[in-house]
């Protein structure tokens, strides 16, 4: 994108003069237009401020210089390259999700989440010296798996690590993995909350029946993780409604033959059937109701849960065959306000899995394979070990940055172009929370500018 005059004389005037007060009113004169009430009472609370950005750069922030030298650089690899700055690009959509989600659910913690200061806290930004990106620290977080995209991604990356960790030690000690996933029939009538509480009681069921173990002690049963997700299908032909299901990652030592595992899930089904039925489900096909994968299946679903690039992961991954996960319908609302239903949809979702658990192990299988016991809260407000702060936000700065919804810009800024970059940032949408306007397009030609 080539950059406008304005905005480029903007940053002339800011790399090339230290009277703060002039950068901060050549930003106003340029984000400003027509007879904006608020220009003249900006700009004179503008000047009364004069450094404050600089004012509040930390010591740390100065050691990080223009960011390149907290993460070695990339090379000329394009492929690494490319996939860097997509990941940056997801993690900039996840922000703008989540003021979505924020709309749809506005008393929600959600909706204060990355948003408000925690006890008081500085707003902090770090940049990790491993991977390169950037985040937050001193802000209020929801710890939501379901409803938030910024905890849900930090969270499903963390529990990925620890399925990874638990399925190299069990088959280190010699052990084998299949994935399990079972199906209900499902309609678009269907109200999400019966639905699950529908599916619940047939798999509680189904664990406790006799002949199910029996089969899972022929594989030598250890123990299970189970996977809750779910999509809807209103984009595809038949609009089957809510598909919620499970995926259950079992841990066992008969690693089993192609004809064993045929005859485990013949088994398994019969089983399936029965508590389904009696659950008032219907009866689920042996084609769609239940599948048994070996352990190559196995270690691909979890080599790829919870990737943020690949946004592969339940909820968030982005549906096939016309169905859309909860993560997609708050896309379909970014994309279009007008799409009510999509927002109808997500919230019908939260509602329906808030409390409900992403992950459930076994009794003993965390403690088995030296998992830690971490709630999702905690997972949420963990910081990468290696980062370094790069600087502070000002209150009257942050309140700019919420109110052009540029907290993701910020933090892509701050990975790619460094703290110098952000404090160019800064002074352009400064005045922003007192009601200056930019004209459209200029915050785009500036993200693409200081990135």
């Amino acid at each position: 994108m080539e950059c406008s005059g304005a905005v480029a004389d903007f940053f002339s005037v800011f790399d090339n003069t230290i009277d703060m007060t002039s950068v901060t009113q050549s930003c106003l004169s340029l984000a400003s237009f027509g007879a904006n009430p608020h220009t003249q009472t900006t700009a004179s609370a503008a000047s009364r401020r004069g450094t404050h950005s600089e004012a509040r750069a930390p010591s740390a922030g100065g050691a990080a210089g223009a960011g390149g030298d907290i993460c070695p650089p990339l090379g000329s690899n394009a492929k690494l390259r490319a996939t860097f700055d997509a990941r940056l690009k997801s993690r900039v959509q996840r922000f703008e999700l989540q003021d979505v989600a924020r709309s749809i659910l506005p008393h929600s913690r959600t909706a204060k989440c990355q948003r408000i200061r925690a006890h008081n806290s500085d707003v902090q930004v770090w940049k990790s010296k491993a991977h390169g990106t950037s985040s937050y620290a001193g802000l209020q977080t929801c710890g939501s798996v379901w409803a938030c995209p910024v905890c849900s991604a930090k969270i499903a990356e963390r529990r990925r690590v620890e399925l990874i960790d638990a399925m190299e030690m069990h088959k280190a000690q010699g052990g084998s993995v299949s994935l399990l996933t079972l199906t209900t029939p499902h309609q678009r009538g269907d109200v999400l909350v019966d639905l699950l509480a529908q599916q619940g009681k047939a798999l509680q069921s189904f664990l406790r029946d006799r002949k199910v173990r029996a089969v899972f002690a022929e594989m030598g049963y250890l123990g299970q993780v189970r996977a809750l997700e779910v999509t809807h299908g209103r984009k595809s032909a038949n609009n089957n409604g809510w598909h919620p299901h499970f995926h259950i990652l079992q841990f066992h030592t008969v690693k089993g033959s192609e004809a064993d595992r045929k005859d485990w899930t013949a088994r398994l089904y019969l089983r399936w059937v029965v508590y389904c039925e009696k659950a008032g489900l219907g009866t689920p096909s042996y084609a769609h109701g239940i599948k048994l994968d070996d352990g190559m299946k196995a270690a691909q679903y979890v080599t790829k849960w919870g990737l943020e690039d690949e946004m592969t992961k339940g909820h968030t991954k982005k549906g096939k065959a016309g169905g859309e996960s909860p993560f997609d319908l708050l896309r379909a609302v970014l994309a279009d306000k007008k799409d009510r239903q999509a927002a109808a949809l997500f919230k019908e979702f939260a509602d329906g899995f808030k409390g409900k658990n992403q992950l459930s192990w076994s009794r003993g299988l965390k403690a088995r394979f030296m998992v830690d016991e971490k709630t999702d809260e905690e997972l949420s407000d963990e910081k990468d070990d290696l980062a370094v702060l790069s600087g502070l936000l000002t209150d009257n700065q942050w309140r700019d940055v919420l109110k052009v919804k540029g907290r993701g810009v910020l933090l892509e800024i701050n990975s790619k172009g460094g703290w110098p970059n952000v404090q160019k940032y800064l002074h352009f949408i400064e005045g922003a929370r007192e009601g200056v306007v930019f004209e459209p397009g200029m915050l785009d030609e500036v993200r693409e500018l200081l990135t």
